[in-house]
This record gives structure tokens, sequence and C-alpha cells, in this order.
């Protein structure tokens, strides 16, 4: 076994037991759980038994957790820069966990149309968060105020539209899961409906 193998099976290990103690599970009721003896459960959490592919599936499973995440290590690259299109003054970052997904910053001028009309609705969900000034959300005929530092998120086959409050422009933060992007592409538009700078 390698330096690598043997440190990912220690961060897997400790994986183990902070999911377990996170969720409340006593080494008995995970051990329960997985169809393991309390024992074995406290030997592998040790190092003091190897771990085997068919105990991280089971254990995995008992921790409301996948395989993948059990065993996943850190990407060499963790910090990264957007993308940005200066002529709509946006600025994109796409997530590496899930590449379908995208974070967008966005300068936001005008009103949101009041018309259910004007408005956009596609499948997926989406998060807003105010960076500075005072966003209104329309979705469908209500209208919410959402202020500097609050969110929101909203499923978008809700027609909905993001616009500035009277007090002039706002900054927001929007992430799109992987259907409100590609609902949002297929419009030629990045972001929410209202106008950007």
């Amino acid at each position: 076994m390698t330096q690598d193998d043997d440190g990912l099976e220690s961060l897997v290990r400790k994986r183990i037991r902070a999911l377990r103690v996170a969720q409340g599970l006593s080494l008995e009721e995970l051990a329960s759980r997985a169809a393991l003896s309390q024992s074995s459960l406290s030997r592998i959490e040790n190092g003091r038994r190897r771990l085997a592919l068919d105990q991280l599936v089971t254990l995995a499973r008992a921790l409301d957790t996948t395989l993948d995440q059990l065993v996943e290590t850190a990407a060499d690259e963790v910090v990264t820069s957007p993308t940005i299109d200066g002529a709509h003054g946006r600025m994109r970052w796409s997530v590496k966990g899930d590449p379908g997904m995208s974070v967008i910053r966005q300068r936001v001028t005008d009103p949101p149309p009041d018309d259910p009309a004007h408005m956009r609705a596609h499948p997926g969900r989406e998060w807003l968060v105010v960076l500075s000034g005072t966003a209104i959300l329309m979705l469908g005929h209500h209208r919410f105020r959402v202020e500097t530092h609050q969110a929101a998120e909203f499923p978008t086959m809700m027609p909905h539209a993001i616009g500035a409050a009277e007090r002039g422009p706002c900054e927001v933060l929007g992430i799109f899961d992987r259907d409100a992007r590609r609902g949002h592409q297929r419009d030629g538009n990045d972001g929410a409906t209202g106008r950007r700078e």
C-alpha cells in the first residue's frame, strides 16, 4: 500500500467517525444500521481493521451518504477564478462538484416586470443572495423584498423575475442548479430577468 492509500484510508476512517458523531449515533447504533458488530466498527474507526469495499458501501448507506462522498479527496485546484462577461457586467463561476451548477454575480439596475407574461419559468431551482442594495423578487403574483445579506431560494417552475428596488441598483449572487442554468441559457440570458449593467 502506498503512502497516498494510507492517507486516503485514514481520511475515510475519520469521516466515518465524524459523520457518526455529527448524526448523534453511538457505535452500537451505527454498527446495527451497517450490520456490523460494535467491536468491528470500533476497529474500523481506530485503524485496527482493514477497510473492505463492501463495508464502505454499507457504512456509506448507513450514514446517509454515498461511497463517492465517503472516499472523495481534495482536488488539486481548490481556488478558481471567474469568467468575466464585461458586456453584461457578470462574473460566473462553475461549481466543480456539480459541473452543471454555476454561480453568477451581477449588478441589476431595472425593476422587475409586474406582468407574469414577462417572467420566465423553467425546470430547476435558484438561490439568490443580495450583496448590496435591495432586490425585488417576483414569484408569480407575489413580490418579495430581499435586502442586503438576505437570501431567497425558489423553484424556477414558478414564473419569476429579479430586479432592483426603487432606491437604485443592487448587486446579487445567483446560484443556479443544472436545470435552472439550462433554462436561462435557452432564454439567451445567464441570469434572471431585469436589466443588468
